[in-house]
């Protein structure tokens, strides 16, 4: 994923505005989600409005962007609710299975604590190789890079992207730079934008 193609060859590459999903009762009790469908919660309906804002006050004309969802419903509910906030159709935007998040397999449902404490020795190959392990059932965030390499390539103009906080690791891998190691340890915030362009990634300011 060396970064987002236009087709023209020397034209500009995209601009991506990355937001993830609102908070979810899972994401509260720390409990990983993978590609279990949760929903918003009511912290997580405000911070995909917030979304909005921030957009809004990046983006003269927020209606001629692309805009693209992970099917999942959290994030779906996201990208409703931050189009409603800048007074677009909450309905017309398009899905793409390749943003779904990271896949934990077996491990959905569980906490970090229940799996160092149940699973020690796969909690302590994770820790030592995040970008290449592959979770019981699961996939790797390398799987989810090469995944995301298409998604990428098929891009043609600036995109609004909802999704979740592995796939904006791997993007700041394949689009930013930031290596591998530093890039699973990113926080990625609810309620912001996450601005890939020129090789680069910044946040919006909350709002």
């Amino acid at each position: 994923m060396s970064g987002p193609e236009t087709g023209a060859g020397t034209a500009a590459a995209p601009t991506l505005y990355f937001v993830r999903h609102g908070e979810t009762d899972w994401n509260a009790a720390g409990r990983l989600q993978g590609r279990r469908d949760t929903e918003l919660n009511a912290t997580g309906r405000r911070q995909a409005e917030a979304s909005g804002r921030a957009l809004r006050a990046l983006i003269a004309a927020p209606a001629e962007l692309a805009y693209v969802s992970s099917p999942l419903r959290r994030a779906r509910a996201t990208m409703e609710g931050l189009r409603h906030a800048i007074g677009l159709a909450p309905a017309a935007y398009a899905l793409d299975e390749r943003l779904m998040e990271l896949s934990f397999g077996r491990w959905e449902g569980l906490t970090w604590r229940e799996i160092r404490t149940g699973q020690p020795r796969l909690h302590g190959e994770r820790k030592a190789r995040i970008w290449d392990f592959v979770p019981p059932g699961g996939e790797s965030y390398a799987d989810l890079a090469a995944r995301l390499t298409p998604f990428v390539r098929d891009l043609v103009r600036d995109t609004v992207i909802v999704s979740h906080g592995g796939v904006a690791r791997a993007l700041a891998a394949g689009l930013a730079g930031v290596a591998t190691a530093e890039a699973v340890k990113l926080d990625i915030w609810q309620g912001r934008v996450l601005v890939f362009a020129g090789g680069r990634l910044t946040w919006s300011e909350g709002l």
